[in-house]
């Protein structure tokens, strides 16, 4: 008898890390991916649906629909995209970029895909989000039990003590768009898990690892291999002089947490679980994501935020990922 699959639609900004996520997740066997939504961050929105499509058809899944999502934050304009996955999010070292990429992506906005696809499949779908929460805050505006209707929701985002890696105290999905990280983390009430800046980077595995993996015969080993050969966010000798507490010594797929936990729960051996709030005023905490431990918010739901990590069994999944082929 063959266990049935998770449902599973991915949100991304499609950078380096979130390229290696989705190939976890699409390597994983008990893993169904419904849909892929794409919205701006570490590079235009453009660039991600491009970068989604690469990846799909790398591991030869191009089956997988791809939906354009927002291209801005619910307030104001985008502020710009992160270079630190290079430009256009992949390293910059991309030369065969399909010239006819536009016909492959759905015309569904990504929104409403998100809305179509848990609908039909009310209750069984994991989403994971890894980028700004834009599209989320969408759909739960234009569907106030869009959340109920969720399994549960894996986030790589926010931060847990106040120290950030864009601003001082915030981290980079969430201060892209802080009103929907805020509306996200007040309103989904299913089942919530974050895998938090400070979690992927006390986390992390060793630069051999990474070496060890990407130097496997494989084509997605292949990819990954170019996409971080001219990227300096995996350069170890430019890390290695970091004074950043959280950033150098060691390799961290930032995304493939949340994959991860979502693949298999037993990778996180521990959690906070505690109401937490999303701060939109301050120069220098909007953005930031804040615990309330004590429940002085006197809030009803609680979130998991990720602290702990099986390292080994992390470095596993990571590595059999890029091992084996992709194709199912």
């Amino acid at each position: 008898m063959t266990m049935a699959k998770k449902l599973v639609i991915i949100d991304t900004d499609c950078g380096i890390d979130d390229a290696q996520a989705i190939i976890l997740a699409l390597a994983a066997p008990n893993i169904q991916i419904l849909g892929v939504t794409c919205v701006f961050g570490n590079t235009a929105v453009d660039n991600v649906c491009q970068n989604v499509l690469k990846v799909l058809s790398v591991c030869e899944r191009e089956e997988i629909p791809v939906f354009r999502g927002s291209g801005s934050p619910l307030v104001g304009d985008v502020a710009l995209c992160s270079d630190h996955f290079g430009s256009d999010g992949l390293g910059d070292v991309i030369e065969d970029r399909d010239p006819r990429w536009e016909e492959k992506i759905q015309t569904e906005p990504a929104v409403n895909a998100m809305m179509r696809l848990v609908s039909e499949n009310q209750n069984q779908v994991s989403l994971i989000a890894l980028g700004p929460l834009t599209n989320l805050a969408l759909a739960v505006k234009l569907d106030p039990c869009f959340p109920q209707k969720l399994k549960d929701l894996y986030i790589m985002g926010g931060n847990m003590e106040g120290k950030g890696n864009v601003t001082v105290c915030a981290e980079f999905n969430f201060v892209m768009d802080p009103e929907s990280a805020y509306i996200v983390l007040e309103e989904f009430l299913c089942p919530t898990y974050i895998a938090t800046w400070e979690y992927t980077c006390r986390n992390g595995l060793t630069w051999e690892f990474f070496e060890e993996m990407i130097n496997q015969d494989a084509p997605a080993a292949r990819f990954m291999k170019m996409i971080t050969s001219k990227c300096w966010a995996y350069s170890r000798e430019t890390l290695k002089n970091t004074r950043d507490v959280y950033f150098g010594p060691c390799f961290v797929s930032y995304d493939s947490y949340a994959v991860a936990a979502c693949i298999d729960g037993s990778v996180v051996t521990e959690s906070i679980q505690c109401p937490v709030r999303v701060e939109l005023q301050g120069t220098m905490t909007r953005g930031m994501m804040a615990l309330d431990r004590t429940n002085k918010l006197k809030k009803s739901h609680s979130v998991f935020v990720m602290t702990k990590c099986d390292e080994a069994k992390l470095g596993q999944l990571l590595m059999g990922s890029l091992r084996q082929p992709c194709k199912k």
